[in-house]
C-alpha cells in the first residue's frame, strides 16, 4: 500500500514541479529532477528508493527512448551519420583525456584515472530526449545527430570499459564483448527489417482488444532485453524498436497510445527517481573536488561534442546545443560507476563523489540545451529580418 501512496505523491509533485519550471522559462524535466531531490532521502525523505520504484523507473526510461525512436526521421538519421560519428567520438576523446589527467593529478592510480576518464566519456540522452521534445527539435538535424552520437558513445565506452577491466585483471573476454555487440546490432536490424512488420500484422489480427499497442510493447521490451543481455544499454534496444515500428503503418496509433501510457505514470517516475537517488552524505569533506569534477564533466563533454558538431559544419550555436545535449551522464554513468565499484576499479569514496557529479550533469543539461537552441533561433530571426530590410 505504501507504493500506491509514493506513486501518487510522485505524480502530483512531478507535474506541479514541471509546470513551475515551464513558467520560469525552463524545460519541465528540470523541475521533475529537482523535485526528486526534494522528496528523496537527501532532503525531506518522503520518497525512498525501493526495488519496485526502480523497476517502474526502468520501464519509464525504456518507454521514453521507444517514443524517441517512433519520432525519429530515419532519412534524416541516415544523413546525420557522419555528424553523429564526429560528435560521438569527440565527445569521448576529450572527457577521456581530461578525466585521466585529472585522476593522475589527484594521485589516483592509473586504473582509477582511466576509469574516471571513461565514466566522464559516457552519455545518456534520456534527459535530452525530453528536452528535445519540449523544444520541438526531435526531428531536426540536431536531434538526429544527438541520438546517433549517443548510440556510438554507448558502444565505444562499453567496449573500452571491457578492455580496461581485462587489463585490470577482471574476468572479461574482450573479443566476446565485441562479438555480442555485433550480434545484437546485426540481429536487431534484421529483425526490425523482416520480423517486426510480419509480427505486427499477425498479432493485430487476434480477436482481442488493443492488439496494436500490445504488439508494440512486446517488441519494445524484447529489443530492450536483448540489448541488456548483450551489454548494450536497454535504452538503445528500445530506441531501435521505436525506429522499426515507425516504418510501419501502425506508427501513429502506437505513438499516441505509448505516449499516453508513458507520460501518465512511468516516465514521471523515472525523472523523479533520478533525484531520489541523490545522497549528500560526506559531501562537505570532498566539496572542492566535486565542484571541480562537475565543471570538468560539463565542459569536456560540451566542448568535445561541440567541436565534433562544428567539424560536421553545424553553426556554433547548434554545435553548442548538441554539445549541451550530450552533457548528461544519467543512468548510463550510474551503471558504469556501479560496475566500477563492484569490480574494485574505484573506491566507495570515489563512487559517492561520482554519483553527485552525475546528478549535477543531469540537472544542468535541460537549461543549457534551451539556452543554446533559443539563442540560435533568435540569431536566425535577426538575420532574416536584416535580409528583409536589405
Amino acid at each position: 500500500m505504501e507504493l500506491l501512496l509514493q506513486l501518487a505523491i510522485i505524480l502530483v509533485a512531478s507535474k506541479i514541479a514541471g509546470d513551475i519550471s515551464v513558467r520560469l522559462g525552463q524545460p519541465s524535466v528540470l523541475g521533475k529532477l529537482l523535485i526528486g531531490i526534494l522528496l528523496g532521502p537527501a532532503v525531506l525523505g518522503i520518497i525512498t528508493e525501493t526495488t519496485t520504484l526502480e523497476q517502474i523507473s526502468q520501464i519509464g526510461v525504456i518507454l521514453l527512448m521507444f517514443i524517441a525512436g517512433l519520432e525519429t526521421d530515419l532519412n534524416e538519421f541516415k544523413r546525420s551519420g557522419k555528424a553523429a560519428t564526429y560528435v560521438g567520438l569527440n565527445g569521448i576523446i576529450v572527457p577521456l583525456l581530461v578525466g585521466y589527467g585529472t585522476g593522475i593529478v589527484m594521485n589516483m592510480s592509473t586504473v582509477e584515472s582511466l576509469f574516471l576518464g571513461l565514466l566522464l566519456s559516457a552519455t545518456s540522452v534520456s534527459i535530452s530526449v525530453q528536452a528535445l521534445k519540449e523544444l520541438n527539435k526531435m526531428q531536426s538535424k540536431e536531434g538526429s545527430t544527438i541520438l546517433g552520437a549517443a548510440v556510438i558513445d554507448d558502444v565505444v565506452v562499453i567496449i573500452a570499459l571491457a578492455f580496461l577491466m581485462s587489463m585490470a585483471g577482471g574476468d572479461v573476454n574482450l573479443s566476446m564483448v565485441i562479438v555480442k555487440k555485433v550480434l545484437f546490432f546485426g540481429g536487431a536490424f534484421f529483425v526490425a527489417w523482416k520480423v517486426v512488420p510480419w509480427f505486427l500484422k499477425r498479432f493485430v489480427s487476434l480477436k482481442v482488444t488493443e492488439t496494436v499497442i500490445t504488439a508494440a510493447l512486446i517488441i519494445c521490451f524484447l529489443f530492450a532485453y536483448a540489448a541488456e543481455i548483450t551489454g548494450v544499454a536497454a535504452i538503445i534496444g528500445a530506441y531501435i524498436a521505436g525506429i522499426a515500428i515507425s516504418l510501419t503503418d501502425y506508427k501513429n496509433e502506437v505513438f499516441e497510445k505509448v505516449e499516453t501510457i508513458g507520460f501518465s505514470i512511468f516516465i514521471p517516475v523515472f525523472f523523479t527517481s533520478i533525484g531520489v537517488k541523490a545522497s549528500f552524505d560526506g559531501i562537505g569533506q570532498h566539496l572542492g573536488f566535486m565542484v571541480i569534477l562537475s565543471i570538468i564533466a560539463i565542459l569536456t563533454k560540451l566542448v568535445g561534442a561541440a567541436i565534433g558538431a562544428k567539424m560536421a559544419r553545424f553553426s556554433w550555436n547548434s554545435s553548442l546545443a548538441i554539445g549541451a545535449a550530450m552533457v548528461s551522464r544519467g543512468e548510463v554513468a550510474l551503471i558504469l560507476a556501479t560496475i566500477g565499484l563492484e569490480t574494485k576499479l574505484i573506491t566507495q569514496e570515489l563512487f559517492s563523489i561520482l554519483v553527485v557529479v552525475v546528478l549535477v550533469t543531469t540537472i544542468v543539461t535541460p537549461p543549457m540545451m534551451k539556452y543554446f537552441f533559443k539563442k540560435g533561433e533568435n540569431q536566425k530571426l535577426i538575420k532574416n529580418q536584416l535580409r528583409k530590410q536589405a
